[in-house]
């Protein structure tokens, strides 16, 4: 039987990672529904917000899906819970992930960790099928009942659109990233100490 909140997640986020997975220098597609072009541009407002967190990432040698899995754990499931704006941190950093040709020195690269010489574009698009299963496993599956809560992804865009002002966006997805942050640390910790 089919889930339509599920699909239409699973629609999201493939349109949205999908994006980000593309050849560089490619054309970026159009959003294919409402709720990927009010994500898209979200991801855009965040990424430049914190251009220098995000591009630390781009390129990331290591396993994508693990990382997004720990991240998604300790934002999602933190206390007060999911909020569009981790949401969206979530979603951008996995997006990150996903591209290629770092524009800058990586931590990663700082520390002599060798990425892949060549990436394969199958390694890109499995990467990027398992991260669209893992997250909507999580917001359609595990967090279904607040995702029901907030209106699905109509409510999505209507948070997004609505006109607060900009300081209220500030501070909203500067806690987000603040919650990345602090993800992205324990994930650091909890492999070193492994």
């Amino acid at each position: 039987m089919a889930d339509p909140l599920r699909e239409r997640t699973e629609r999201l986020l493939a349109d949205y990672l999908g994006c980000c997975a593309r050849e560089p220098g490619t054309p970026e597609p159009r959003p294919s529904t409402p709720e990927a072009a009010v994500l898209r541009s979200a991801a855009a407002r965040l990424r430049q917000l914190h251009r220098s967190f995000f591009s630390a990432y781009r390129g990331y040698p290591g396993n994508r899906v693990e990382l997004v899995a720990l991240m998604a754990e300790a934002v999602l499931s933190d206390s007060p819970g999911p909020t569009w704006g981790r949401v969206v941190s979530l979603v951008t950093f996995a997006g990150t992930l996903l591209e290629r040709e770092p524009l800058v020195t990586a931590w990663w690269k700082k520390r002599s960790f060798q990425p892949r010489l060549k990436e394969q574009e199958g390694d890109v698009a499995r990467d990027c099928q398992r991260l669209v299963a893992l997250l909507s496993s999580r917001l359609a599956g595990q967090h279904r009942a607040w995702l029901q809560a907030q209106g699905g992804w109509d409510g999505f865009c209507h948070f997004f659109r609505s006109p607060f002002p900009l300081a209220f966006w500030r501070k909203l997805l500067i806690q987000a990233f603040l919650a990345c942050l602090l993800a992205t640390a324990f994930g650091y910790l909890w492999t070193r100490l492994l």
